[in-house]
């Protein structure tokens, strides 16, 4: 039986750094954002190459968790790299069919640069904060303990942060994970041209580098509400 492992992240958090990270694993196979076209459907919201990721992507809900939970893959793990975000018109139980971590980042780092790639100034609904705490708050509900990755520590200490996440997910550490080739992956989504060309460049995990802009104003007040659900996330939080 397929492991099915499903990564909930926040935009700008190294997500694909990280899909890269597993991609490396010998019996892991990788899907990028399954659930991108159908928020984009659902949500109307205008996003880089709207048209032509549509054109590319499964936008149908049933259809999109079919193929996750029942897709031919040739290897005992697949990992999603999802947004949190994306779960937006899905019914919130589909989380329960999937082993889940979620993956988050200082919100003070994040903005600004979500604000960057989306070429406006980000909503809460971009952010997907609000919604990785309400994956969190099921978990607690249903009585497992939530797993929760800092990018920040992640980058700080990658292979003490990636060993911990394997043992909690119970699966093997593979040190293979701490490497990747440079260049596009056939696994990158269609969006990959406008998202990941700095990623690109990479060949594993980058030590943390402090923003030194100033914060802009104009996301101040965003900031200010997305930081106590911030907090909230990290209290769960593998330690470096």
């Amino acid at each position: 039986m397929t492991r099915l492992i499903n990564m909930w992240s926040g935009p700008r958090n190294v997500s694909t750094a990280m899909m890269y990270s597993w991609r490396e694993r010998a019996d892991t196979s990788v899907w990028d954002e399954p659930m991108y076209g159908h928020y984009l459907v659902v949500t109307g919201v205008d996003h880089p190459g709207r048209d032509e990721i549509l054109a590319h992507v499964l936008t149908d809900a049933d259809e999109i968790l079919a193929e996750m939970e029942f897709g031919i893959v040739p290897t005992p793990i697949r990992f999603f790299k999802n947004m949190a975000h994306h779960l937006i018109g899905f019914d919130p139980t589909v989380v329960d069919r999937f082993d889940n971590f979620l993956l988050t980042r200082d919100p003070r780092d994040m903005l600004p640069s979500l604000a960057k790639g989306l070429g406006r100034a980000p909503v809460m609904r971009d952010t997907g904060f609000d919604v990785q705490v309400d994956i969190v708050e099921r978990d607690l509900a249903r009585g497992r303990r939530p797993i929760v990755v800092d990018s920040r520590t992640l980058l700080d200490n990658p292979q003490s942060v990636l060993t911990r996440l394997c043992e909690r997910l119970e699966i093997p550490w593979d040190p293979a994970m701490l490497a990747w080739d440079s260049g596009p992956k056939p696994e990158d989504g269609i969006w990959g041209p406008h998202w990941y060309d700095r990623l690109h460049q990479t060949t594993g995990f980058e030590p943390y580098a402090p923003k030194t802009d100033p914060f802009p104003e104009d996301l101040e007040e965003l900031y200010a509400a997305c930081a106590p659900l911030y907090r909230r996330l990290t209290e769960y939080a593998i330690e470096g």
